[in-house]
Parts: C-alpha cells; structure tokens; sequence
C-alpha cells in the first residue's frame, strides 16, 4: 500500500530532463566515436579492441538517437503537458493515499485486539460481545449505512484501492516465487505467461478484501447499524416505557432482537 503514494508523491522525472541528459550523453558518445576513427586517419588500422569499442559505441549512438526521438515525442505528446499541470493534484492524492493506508493500518490492529482482550476465545471463532475499542473504519461504515448507497460506494473505494496498490506493488516488484524472480511487469514487453499470473494474483486479491472486511468493520458486516430496544425494569411486558434504551446489536442481544447479515452466516 505504500509503493502508489510514495510514486505519486516522488513523481517521475520531466521529459525535457529526460531529453537533455539524452542530448549529453549523445554528444559523449559521438566524441569518443570521434577519438577512436581519428587514430586511423594516417592509413594505420584499428586494433582489435578498438574496432570492438567502436562498433560498441555506435550500437550505443543507435539506442541514443532512437531515445531521442521518443522523447521528443513524448515531449509533444498533449499527456505529458497535462500530467505536468496535474503534479500538485497527484500529491496531494499521494498523501491522501497514505492517510487511507494508516486508517487500516490502525483498524486493523484495533480489530485484532478487541478479538484478543474481549472476544469468546478460539473455540467461538473469536466473536465480539459488544464494541469494545472504537474502530474508525467501523464507525465510519456505520454512520454511511443509514444513507444508501454510501456505504456500498466506500466498500467499492476500498476495493478498488487494494486493487489498485497491489498492482502498483506488482509492477514495482515484478512476480516472484520466494526468492527466485519469474517475470517482470514492464509496458509492452510482460510476458503472456506474466499477465496470466498477474490475473490470478489479482482474483486472488478482490478474494482476499472480501475476507478482510470482517477484520476491517466487524460489527458493520455482522449487524451493520441495527439496535434493539432494552426494556426498563419497572414497565410492564408488552407496554412502550419511558424510560427504554437502545443499544447496538451485537452477539450478546437478546434471541430474536436482530438479524445477522447473509454473508456472516454463509462465511
């Protein structure tokens, strides 16, 4: 999650930079070129090491010449201008990006440790009687629900940002297995073989938010914003008192009280 937001907070480097430093090595190049051809001007022949840095060389010149002419291109391309004027708007979604990766950062490890503390132990599945520690995702989920389509557009986001940020980590890293690299993900040029696996890494990865979800905002998924009326103790059964609560539903509501969402009980 850090590799998209850093990339576009850093940004990349402008294609006039780009070109100029192209420019110099060109010339840097030509120059040796130069040198080497003035060593046989009086009719003395290249040695061996000589001719095999020249044709070195102006393979070299080849790629540089063809460099030059992408950039100027790009350089002419209307994308480039756009992006360049888009730079403070990029950053500014770099930082956003980032503020987002520490939102689950942090309700993730309060998730877990409300599990650890106050939930029912291993043999329950680690359920959760009652919110315990505030989880900021969580809440924020419940306060959407009520508004529709709020929530399901947040839960979109942040399916859409995990895609988005494992793709950017994949293409920054390429496809490893261990420690041994299979393929790199580079324009034009990614394998077929890499695009299959990049498929599958990313089924896998909307497969995975859909599980996380539940460690994300545990008690939107189960409950989402339901609350059930606690009756006072001095009303009598069946009548409306005054004096009732409400509370939110959780695994310790009386039977009857609430419905469990499908996707709870069918996971």
């Amino acid at each position: 999650m850090s590799v998209l937001p850093l990339n576009l907070i850093k940004g990349t480097r402008s294609v006039a930079y780009e070109l100029l430093e192209n420019t110099d090595e060109t010339e840097d190049v030509e120059q040796q070129i130069e040198n080497l051809k003035a060593k046989c001007k009086d009719g003395r022949p290249l040695s061996s090491r000589d001719r095999q840095s020249l044709r070195t060389l102006e393979g070299k010149l080849q790629v540089l010449h063809r460099r030059g002419r992408h950039l100027e291109i790009a350089e002419r391309n209307c994308c480039t201008k756009v992006g360049s004027a888009l730079r403070p708007c990029k950053i500014l979604l770099g930082v956003f990006f980032i503020i987002v990766a520490l939102v689950f950062i942090v309700s993730l490890f309060i998730s877990n440790l409300d599990k650890a503390l106050h939930s029912a132990g291993i043999s329950s599945g680690f359920i959760i009687f009652g919110t315990n520690l505030t989880n900021p995702l969580n809440e924020l989920l419940l306060v959407l629900q009520p508004v529709f389509p709020l929530d399901y557009i947040l839960i979109s986001v942040i399916t859409v940002y995990f895609v988005l940020t494992s793709m950017a980590g994949i293409r920054n890293m390429g496809i490893w297995f261990f420690w041994i690299r299979l393929y790199k993900i580079r324009p034009k040029k990614t394998r077929p073989q890499a695009l299959l696996f990049l498929c599958m890494i990313l089924l896998l990865i909307v497969l995975h938010t859909s599980y996380m979800i539940y460690s994300l905002a545990p008690q939107y998924v189960m409950y989402g914003s339901q609350k059930y009326l606690v009756q006072g103790q001095s009303s009598p059964e069946g009548a409306t008192p005054g004096n009732a609560t409400t509370r939110i539903c959780s695994a310790d509501a009386p039977e009857g009280k609430l419905v469990t969402v499908v996707t709870n009980l069918t996971n």
